[in-house]
C-alpha cells in the first residue's frame, strides 16, 4: 500500500494550493481529483475571480488577505504569469447597508486606502455607473481580480516540479482515519498517509458525513454580458464593483479585453437564490429566470451594460451557517483537516490558505489566526 506525508482530497484552488505549499516544503504529497483540476462542476471556474482588502464579510479576514497579496505576487513570480490584475473596487450601497457599512468597519480598523464617494462623484468619477441618490461608494485602490483557471494551474504546475503526485479523474469514495494515520479509499484502491486535507468543496458532506449538518451547497449563476459603450469599460473608468441594492447584492468585472467573454462584463447576484443543490443532479442549465435575477440590477445600475447575454454557466458555494470559513481538524481525528474556506467568497485566500492547510498537515498548528473558522463554533 502507497504511503503519503499527506494526501489532498480536491484540487480546486484550495487543494491545489494546499498541494503546493506542502511539495515545496518536501513533503511526499498526493492529489486526488474526481474530475480534472480546474473543472467546471464545482466553484473553481469561471474565467475571474474579485480580490479586495477591505472585507464587509468581517475586519478579521484583512490580515489572511494581506498575506494573500504577498502570495499571489510570489505564484505570479514563480509561475512567470501575471494572475492578480489591480483595477480599484468600488463597493456601492446605501450608508447603513451591510457592505458599505461592513467595509467601512474593515478599513478603519486596518488603516486600508479608500475614498467614500457620493453617488453623484461616484457617476462623475465612473460614468458606468447609475445609483441612487442616497447611496455611497467605498473606493479602495487595492481591488482587482484573479485569473482563475491559470491560478489553479500555476500552482499543480509548481507543485508537481516540486515532486508532489497528481492522479486526475479518481473520485475518494471514503475517509477513513486510524491510529497515528489516515486510509484513503478511492475508486482505484486505497493509501496510507500520515494525514489527509479534506478541500472537496460542495462534496465535503460526501467524504466528510460529520459535517452533513453544516455544509450545504448551493447553486449560483454568473453572466457575461455585451457592453453598449465599451469606453466606459475601458481601463482606469470602471473598477471591479460591487452593489448592494433594492435587487440584492450583485458583483460585477469589466471587460478583460480580447474577444468574446474577454469583451464582455461579467455579473452575478451574491447568493442567487440560496436554493440547496446536490452537486451531482443540480441544473447547470441557465434559465430566463436566473438571467433575469441578474440583468435586473445590470438595467438599473450599469445600463450601459444592459445588453446580449453573452454567456452563462453555474457554479456552487458551499456554505456554512454563518458565511464564514470552516478549517479545522476532524473531532477525533486531528489528522484529517476539514478545508471548506468558501461560503462565496473564498477563492482569493487560495495561496494563504494552502500555507495554513500545509502547517495543520504537518504541525498541528499555524500562526495565522483562524478561530473564527473553528467547526466548535457550531456546536
Amino acid at each position: 500500500m502507497a504511503h503519503f506525508d499527506v494526501v489532498v482530497c480536491g484540487l480546486g484552488v484550495m487543494g491545489s494550493a494546499a498541494l503546493h505549499h506542502l511539495a515545496r516544503r518536501g513533503k511526499r504529497v498526493l492529489g486526488l481529483e474526481r474530475y480534472a483540476p480546474g473543472h467546471d462542476r464545482g466553484s473553481s471556474h469561471g474565467h475571474t475571480r474579485i480580490i479586495r482588502l477591505g472585507y464587509f464579510e468581517h475586519p478579521s479576514y484583512v490580515p489572511l488577505l494581506r498575506r494573500a497579496y504577498a502570495l499571489w505576487r510570489e505564484l505570479e513570480d514563480a509561475s512567470g504569469r501575471q494572475l492578480l490584475h489591480l483595477t480599484g473596487i468600488a463597493e456601492i450601497g446605501p450608508p447603513t447597508g451591510v457592505l458599505v457599512q461592513g467595509t467601512l468597519e474593515a478599513a478603519r480598523l486596518h488603516g486600508l486606502r479608500h475614498d467614500v464617494l457620493a453617488a453623484a462623484e461616484l457617476m462623475r468619477r465612473f460614468p458606468a455607473f447609475r445609483v441612487p441618490p442616497e447611496h455611497v461608494a467605498v473606493v479602495q485602490p487595492d481591488g482587482g481580480f484573479l485569473d482563475v483557471e491559470p491560478s489553479i494551474a500555476a500552482q499543480i504546475a509548481l507543485a508537481t516540479a516540486a515532486g508532489a503526485e497528481i492522479r486526475s479523474g479518481e473520485a475518494v469514495h471514503a475517509i477513513e482515519p486510524r491510529a497515528g494515520l489516515v486510509q484513503i479509499v478511492s475508486e482505484n484502491g486505497v493509501v496510507e498517509a500520515g494525514a489527509a486535507i479534506v478541500a472537496a468543496g460542495a462534496w465535503m458532506p460526501l467524504l466528510l458525513p460529520e459535517l452533513a449538518s453544516t455544509l450545504r451547497a448551493t447553486r449560483e449563476v454568473v453572466g457575461w454580458f455585451e457592453v453598449a459603450d465599451a469606453e466606459l469599460f475601458s481601463a482606469g473608468r470602471c473598477p471591479v464593483f460591487i452593489i448592494e441594492s433594492r435587487h440584492g447584492m450583485h458583483y460585477g468585472i469589466p471587460p478583460r479585453g480580447g474577444g468574446g467573454i474577454g469583451a464582455a462584463i461579467k455579473v452575478a447576484k451574491h447568493h442567487h437564490r440560496g436554493e440547496t443543490v446536490d452537486p451531482d443532479t443540480c441544473d447547470r442549465t441557465v434559465s430566463a429566470q436566473d438571467e433575469a435575477l441578474i440583468r435586473a440590477a445590470v438595467a438599473e445600475h450599469l445600463p450601459a451594460a444592459n445588453g446580449p447575454l453573452k454567456a452563462a454557466e453555474t457554479c456552487l458555494y458551499t456554505m456554512t451557517p454563518d458565511g464564514h470559513f470552516l478549517i479545522d481538524h476532524l473531532p477525533g481525528a486531528p489528522n484529517v483537516i476539514a478545508a471548506s474556506p468558501c461560503s462565496g467568497h473564498g477563492f482569493k485566500f487560495a495561496p494563504v490558505i494552502g500555507e495554513i492547510l500545509a502547517d495543520l498537515a504537518t504541525t498541528g498548528t499555524t500562526a495565522h489566526d483562524i478561530a473564527r473558522f473553528s467547526l466548535r463554533r457550531f456546536g
